[in-house]
């Protein structure tokens, strides 16, 4: 028997309130509060997340459901449709950004020493952008084509867990490239990119701050080689060279030298030329440091399959913005509490579970265990699911 909080109250209890709180009041989020604190927003929207809410009508329905456990699931204020949708509206986004930015590194520091599955000490870090097409009817703000809108997320994450440690959204038209402007740029980590970001004047940035990049070299690059390395065929390099570029703008845009790898998949016998600022590791590793670019794929597919990112509550710029940083937050939250209960399930049956019992009275780290999950119901044992 276990007489404690609901599993949705111990999930939310890791947020860090007193930082959200100083975020509240530098942007005056609630400024002629009535009722519905952006605690409460920030709560009603996580919980959106976690049940895969369609509509605000959805949210409304969710939540009145159970009106006895709203108190304990820490919602003060009454939810209306009418109220959250001026709450997305009207509060400044950049409340929610910022308890993201917070989420994001305490969830980071949790999986510092977690392994890539590369014997390589650096920081590896994997960068791309997804875009979610809109209606341009609905959101005139975001347009993308001429019968299109969209918003992008340029996304850096951590491989020591796939972690988000930089996110940029922006509207379609923003090209993938120049986010490269934005991004923070750590002294000796990797970043892995595709060959969408290669810009030589960008790029030659990573080398004057002491990082290196691993990407992609594009077909029509003009080069000549400097140097050729004794390529180990057993592990796939077909060559290892030191080039330097030779094109009109390239060559002044990136005037140091840099290392091709050519690679034959061994599973898909494709073949892959890198192009890196890295000399010193071995170039079976480079080949295997771009494989692991896959990671920030997966983790676009696994939001967008698990939270509300792709159907979106206000048609306003800030309420996109509040909806696709919460998703943020949620995520990272799940990650804060896969690391703190010790959970070894996978972030997918981790989510299935939790939304199944978010009312359930259950310490979460027996929730996971077969024995719990077949526990019997008692009078002392209340275990609501959502949809009862």
């Amino acid at each position: 028997m276990f007489i404690g909080k609901l599993v949705f109250a111990q999930i939310v209890d890791l947020l860090p309130r007193r930082r959200f709180q100083t975020l509240v009041t530098r942007y005056q989020g609630d400024y002629k509060n009535r009722g519905f604190s952006c605690y409460d927003q920030l709560l009603t929207m996580i919980f959106a997340q976690l049940t895969f809410c369609e509509s605000l009508r959805d949210i409304e329905a969710c939540l009145s459901a159970q009106p006895a456990h709203l108190y304990h699931l820490g919602i003060r204020g009454q939810v209306r449709r009418s109220t959250l949708s001026d709450a997305n509206e009207s509060r400044d986004a950049r409340i929610f950004e910022g308890l993201a930015q917070i989420l994001m590194t305490q969830a980071r520091d949790l999986y510092v020493d977690q392994a890539i599955g590369i014997d390589l000490d650096a920081v590896v870090y994997a960068f791309d952008s997804t875009t979610i097409s809109l209606c341009l009817a609905l959101f005139p703000w975001a347009k993308f084509r001429r019968q299109k809108a969209a918003v992008k997320l340029h996304t850096l994450i951590d491989l020591r867990g796939n972690v988000p440690t930089f996110i940029l959204v922006s509207t379609g038209k923003m090209h993938d490239v120049t986010a490269l402007d934005s991004l923070p740029i750590e002294a000796g980590a990797f970043y892995l990119m595709d060959k969408g970001y290669i810009d030589y004047r960008r790029l030659y940035c990573f080398a004057t701050a002491c990082a290196y990049f691993v990407t992609r070299l594009k077909d029509n690059a003009q080069y000549h080689v400097v140097e050729s390395r004794e390529a180990d065929k057993s592990a796939g390099i077909i060559c290892d060279q030191t080039i330097q570029l030779t094109g009109t703008t390239s060559a002044q845009d990136y005037p140091a030298n840099l290392r091709r790898v050519k690679y034959r998949d061994p599973d898909t016998d494709d073949l892959y030329e890198f192009l890196t600022n890295n000399i010193d590791l071995p170039a079976a590793v480079i080949a295997q440091l771009y494989k692991q670019r896959w990671q920030v794929e997966l983790f676009f597919k696994w939001i967008k399959q698990h939270l509300r990112i792709k159907v979106f509550y206000g048609t306003t710029e800030n309420a996109v913005n509040i909806q696709i940083w919460t998703a943020i937050s949620t995520y990272c939250l799940l990650a804060i509490v896969r690391k703190r209960f010790g959970l070894e399930h996978d972030m997918h049956q981790m989510t299935q579970t939790l939304r199944l019992h978010l009312f359930a009275k259950i310490p979460v780290f027996k929730l996971f265990s077969e024995n719990d999950l077949n526990y019997q119901r008692d009078d002392d044992y209340n275990q609501l699911s959502l949809f009862d």
